[in-house]
């Protein structure tokens, strides 16, 4: 009897995050290579394909488009070294009236092909973010997301005019896990200011010799090395609330919320930033920032995180409060548009207004477990690391 080998889901996958099967790249009855991908697996986070675990036939799919999965649910099962049937040759690319190569359908994932009927739109129309330039079902939400919808209709003769937005599928998640947040932890915020003037000398000065080395000096670099001091100097700002007991992390996995060109944010997590130098996290920093705009971070790149940190201010906000707390961790750092204000200062005894580049700073606590002079403490090391630095 031919050997059945299972194809499962990813075993890792963070608490908290829901996996949804995108699409089959192959139906029963294709033949497989070992390796070769078969199906697409979605997250709020990221979309990852499963690939075949060995050569042979597809035998069964057991959990078909749209469906969710548990970590490391049987996804379906191939018969191992059975025959595999001469393939066809792939139709030559059509091209669109713009002169681009269109999607040949058969490069399509079927919950890709199913959104496109359903909305009666063409492949061509919609920009391709997967791997060599696939087009990806959360490609095609992001297409619809900015394309203008339908008026609504109403019976009231004086109904306001509007126009329905679908949701995608990251906005419906980040809508479900921002909800759940607010509901089981107590959010309350501490502000801060913070004087940023001797980063920005360090960084005017240093900036050139990193690029020249290939990593991007920015000032949230600065932000994660000061976060390392405060966490190390508050360490129930880095923990997990349980019912019977708090979890202090040894580890500083901090998060850092990057916003996304097709809408949405997503968190990559530096790894152990405490062992870095500025150098290193600028570098870090860049790599993974490039990566989630592109659409190319990996599960592990957005796991394990114990502290985040939200730079609002590049967007030009000044102050957000609260910052919702991604679950489970404790607390999450927000830091405000860099501004050249009038300050008071003293000097030789006398006071003296300056203009210096100022930011206001907020940590926002889970208040089970940090109370207002633990935020307080963390905030006031975070600014010492900051207006000290050498």
């Amino acid at each position: 009897m031919a050997e059945l080998i299972e194809i499962a889901a990813p075993a890792d996958q963070a608490e908290g995050t829901e996996m949804v099967v995108a699409g089959w790249l192959k139906k029963v009855g294709d033949s497989v290579t070992q390796n070769e991908p078969l199906l697409e697996i979605s997250t709020d986070k990221v979309t990852v394909e499963i690939a075949a675990p060995v050569t042979g036939i597809l035998r069964e799919i057991l959990k078909p488009a749209d469906q969710p999965v548990e970590a490391g649910e049987v996804l379906g099962r191939i018969e191992a070294g059975a025959a595999a049937a001469a393939q066809p040759t792939p139709p030559a690319r059509q091209v669109t009236a713009t002169g681009e190569p269109a999607a040949p359908a058969a490069e399509l994932t079927p919950a890709v092909r199913r959104l496109l009927a359903e909305h009666g739109l063409q492949a061509s129309a919609v920009t391709g973010t997967g791997r060599e330039g696939r087009i990806t079902a959360q490609d095609v939400e992001s297409y619809l997301a900015v394309r203008k919808g339908a008026p609504s209709t109403t019976d009231s003769a004086t109904a306001i005019p509007s126009r329905k937005v679908p949701h995608t599928g990251m906005r419906r998640s980040i809508a479900q896990h921002m909800s759940q947040s607010v509901a089981v932890a107590p959010h309350v915020t501490s502000v801060f200011e913070a004087d940023l003037s001797a980063i920005v000398a360090h960084r005017e000065a240093h900036r050139a010799a990193f690029e020249a080395d290939g990593a991007k000096l920015t000032y949230t670099a600065y932000f994660i090395h000061a976060s390392v001091a405060a966490l190390q100097a508050v360490p129930e700002a880095n923990s997990r609330w349980h019912d019977d007991a708090l979890e202090l992390f040894e580890d500083c996995n901090i998060g850092v919320a990057t916003a996304l060109p097709q809408g949405g944010l997503i968190l990559p997590v530096i790894q152990r930033a405490q062992t870095l130098d500025l150098k290193a996290t600028a570098e870090r920093l860049q790599d993974l920032t490039q990566r989630a705009r592109a659409g190319a971070l990996k599960p592990k790149d957005v796991q394990q995180g114990t502290f985040s940190i939200s730079n609002h201010g590049v967007s030009g906000s000044l102050v957000a409060a609260p910052i919702v707390i991604p679950q489970p961790q404790s607390a999450i750092l927000g830091v405000g548009k860099l501004e050249r204000r009038p300050v008071a200062r003293e000097r030789g005894g006398k006071e003296a207004v300056e203009v210096r580049p100022m930011c206001y700073v907020t940590l926002t606590i889970d208040h089970r477990v940090l109370d207002g002079y633990q935020a307080n403490a963390f905030l006031t090391r975070w600014v010492e690391e900051i207006e000290r630095w050498s």
